[in-house]
């Protein structure tokens, strides 16, 4: 179970931009995240693989949180609200759920709920 010091100094990580050291300082080596309904992806290397993939697509992304996070024994529940700029400076934003399960001070499962219609609304710099 984690600690809510610990779910907050993740959040801070996340809301600092620093998205691959948070995938290496809080999940589990087996870890798996998925996106809705889609496939989980499996694994610390293949989550930091596809944030990189991700990060590279953009000029910046940044992330806030919306509410105080959830937490109730290993599950954790956090509402995000994402930015995300383009290489033309183009931006898009959603908000999401993420559904994490912990195991001590580690991530094992995260899922993210959000309505995908957000992926195609963007708006000029």
């Amino acid at each position: 179970m984690p600690s809510s010091e610990r779910v907050e100094s993740f959040i801070a990580l996340v809301e600092a931009g620093s998205y691959v050291t948070a995938l290496e300082e809080y999940y589990a080596e087996t870890a798996s995240a998925q996106e809705n309904g889609d496939t989980p992806r499996t694994g610390r290397d293949a989550l930091i693989a596809a944030e990189r993939r991700t990060l590279s697509l953009h000029r910046e992304i940044r992330a806030n949180r919306l509410a105080a996070p959830s937490i109730d024994g290993d599950r954790v529940a956090i509402a995000w609200r994402f930015e995300f700029v383009a290489q033309d400076g183009s931006t898009r934003a959603m908000e999401e759920i993420a559904w994490q399960l912990w195991s001590g001070d580690r991530i094992i499962e995260e899922r993210f709920f959000y309505d995908p219609r957000q992926l195609a609304a963007r708006t000029d710099a």
